[in-house]
């Protein structure tokens, strides 16, 4: 028995309903546990009066009525609770969930839900995985927020091809200095031996340092390319963002005035006014069956 739904929602699902198996048997416990207590209190004589019999009668219907509608408010909050966080998460991903109150007593899926208990929990020897141990609840990966990712994960894409552009010019700029360095050397060496090639020697390291002070300009205007670049990603991304909640939101109003423009039309009014007169045949029709 499924339920269609994948590994990690049926897990989910399995693990909701060996709580709700846990705290229907501790209702019914609590049930058998009152009809005991009538049986070891009341029932102490062989024989009783009908008025008596009532009596005992009215005394359990009050605390059994009393334990039920405890447990089924109980169990009300808890089904509340449960929507609560799912819902708290779809809004973290601005994400609007419905829901169909009319399909909780569809008969055919009830039997196909008893059905998958049945399979889940009849066999004596399962063993509880210990993934499914107070879960937490995973992001939703549905709707908007599919694009939202998607932007999120070209804008990442971006900036790594910038940080290794970055990576590669500050090694440009490291070997450089190596250069200039090993090259200074040299000419101190060459200075102390050939006195003569002062001049040459001076223009060699004037050229080294031009080329170190372009390479160093290079790399401060890549660096200031790259900052710029990577504040207009991240203004892209909120502006991206604030779209998406704006065409949602058009989306939702467009709804709302297509469902407003149906009620107005000749076939929604038509269709009213028979219902009307449907419903008033039908009033007409019990009470003649009444009398």
């Amino acid at each position: 028995a499924e339920l269609g739904l994948n590994e990690h929602h049926q897990n989910e699902v399995i693990n909701y309903m060996r709580f709700a198996r846990f705290k229907r048997g501790l209702c019914l416990k609590t049930v058998d546990s009152c009809f005991q207590d009538l049986k070891d209190s009341r029932l102490v004589e062989e024989t009783f009066t009908v008025d008596e019999v009532a009596d005992m009668l009215d005394g359990l219907r009050t605390v059994v009525h009393s334990e039920v509608e405890s447990e089924l408010i109980n169990t009300t909050y808890t089904n509340v609770l449960l929507l609560r966080q799912l819902f708290s998460q779809a809004e973290k991903w601005y994400l609007k969930l419905q829901t169909d109150v009319s399909e909780l007593e569809n008969r055919e899926l009830l039997e196909q839900v008893a059905e998958f208990e049945k399979s889940e929990f009849t066999s004596s020897n399962k063993k509880v995985d210990a993934d499914l141990i107070k879960p937490k609840l995973a992001p939703l990966n549905e709707g908007g927020s599919e694009l939202l990712n998607k932007t999120v994960a070209c804008l990442q894409e971006e900036n790594e091809k910038l940080k290794t552009r970055l990576k590669t010019i500050e090694t440009q700029a490291t070997a450089a200095l190596d250069e200039k360095s090993k090259l200074e050397k040299s000419l101190k060496d060459l200075q102390m031996i050939q006195g003569d090639q002062k001049t040459d020697a001076n223009q060699d390291i004037t050229e080294l340092e031009n080329k170190v002070a372009a390479l160093k300009c290079q790399f401060e205007k890549t660096l200031n390319d790259s900052t710029a670049n990577q504040k207009f990603l991240e203004e892209n991304l909120v502006t991206t963002k604030h779209d998406l909640l704006k065409v949602q939101d058009q989306l939702s109003t467009a709804e709302k005035e297509l469902e407003k423009k149906f009620q107005q039309t000749a076939a929604y009014r038509n269709m009213k006014e028979i219902l009307t007169k449907k419903n008033e045949q039908i009033k007409e029709l019990r009470k003649k069956l009444s009398k």
